[in-house]
């Protein structure tokens, strides 16, 4: 167990059973009625989600599981459907790459809104933790998982997720960006700027293929074998491949060790080549840094999206409320990667 799930589990004291009783019900439905939760874990991270972590206990068997709901899903939300995300994490699954079993999607008749259960799995997730002394022995390696990880997802048959092709991301990234912006009716001129460089400065249409859409440190789980398990698949589409690179490398992921772009711990080369070494299309490092680009502009958006709903949306939270702020940071960050002044 790591540090991370001690501190949860401290927790439990505090949580009372009867809050979950939605969540039993929908076990005992497909486990039977002496399905019981056990060890209650309602973790602090995910504030757009409401995820439960528990032990499903039949009889003498026992087996850790986590429930995610979605809580947001209002005008310009960037997410997937939790019934597409439960999909697409099965044709993951079902392709072998390091994902949470899925178990089931809650239904109508649960009564308690989308949502699905997942298998838990164990490993560290916090940036500042795997950027730490304890994982120093560990990272060098990490950085050809996730690109022997994007290699075969890039490689998965385009037919098992041809149902992304409805989403607006996979239509034109840069499009479904500019319709969020809009609908926040607020002028930001750097990201407006942003806009004008990433319509100019297009790469080439290559292959499309599953895209994660969301991976970065603080998205994969770390472990003392490295690379554990990918997680939040609400942003997948279908697009080109080095789209998750640049997100990878993208400047706010990097968590303060602004020289090392892969996830604040490796080169971007290191990445490149790991990536061609397990299957994948050489890399044009241009079209990297244009999704770096892109990268901050996106995220520029959703810090608005986040404040948006602290202010008007329902959502109050001092952490979204700070993501008002943290807009402006990111658009500075955004200007000075197209000034070329950072790498």
């Amino acid at each position: 167990m790591t540090k991370n799930e001690q501190a949860l589990r401290r927790k439990e004291a505090s949580i009372e059973p009867g809050n979950f009783d939605d969540i039993v019900r929908a076990l005992r439905r497909r486990f039977g009625n002496a399905a019981q939760m056990e060890n209650i874990v309602v973790p602090t991270l995910g504030g757009s989600n409401r995820t439960v972590l528990f032990d499903l206990v039949e009889g003498s068997a026992r087996r850790r599981l986590v429930s995610r709901q979605e809580t947001y899903s209002g005008a310009g939300s960037p997410f997937l459907s939790p019934e597409d995300q439960f999909r697409i994490m099965g044709v993951a699954f079902r392709n072998r790459l390091p994902v949470p079993e899925p178990i089931f999607a809650y239904d109508p008749t649960d009564g308690m809104g989308a949502g699905f259960v997942t298998a838990f799995v164990g490993g560290e997730t916090m940036p500042k933790r795997i950027l730490g002394p304890a994982f120093a022995e560990i990272r060098p390696k990490l950085t050809a998982q996730l690109a022997e990880f994007l290699a075969r997802l890039n490689a998965i048959d385009s037919a098992e997720f041809a149902f992304l092709e409805k989403v607006r991301d996979s239509a034109d990234p840069i499009a479904a960006q500019r319709a969020r912006y809009e609908t926040y009716a607020e002028r930001h001129p750097a990201i407006e700027l942003g806009f004008r460089w990433l319509e100019r400065n297009r790469p080439p249409t290559g292959r499309r293929v599953l895209v994660h859409g969301d991976f970065r440190n603080g998205n994969f789980m770390v472990g003392p074998n490295g690379l554990t398990a990918v997680l939040d698949w609400e942003c997948s589409h279908i697009g080109a491949g080095v789209e998750d690179m640049g997100w990878l490398c993208t400047r706010s992921w990097r968590f303060g060790q602004f020289d090392l772009p892969v996830g604040g711990f490796a080169r971007r080369e290191a990445l490149f080549d790991a990536y061609r070494a397990a299957g994948g299309d050489p890399v044009d490092p241009d079209s990297v840094r244009y999704w770096e680009i892109f990268g901050l502009l996106r995220w520029a958006i959703i810090n608005m999206m986040q404040a948006y709903g602290h202010v008007e949306g329902g959502r109050r939270s001092v952490v979204f409320a700070a993501c008002g702020r943290n807009a402006s940071l990111i658009e500075y960050d955004l200007l000075m990667t197209i000034a070329g002044k950072y790498q």
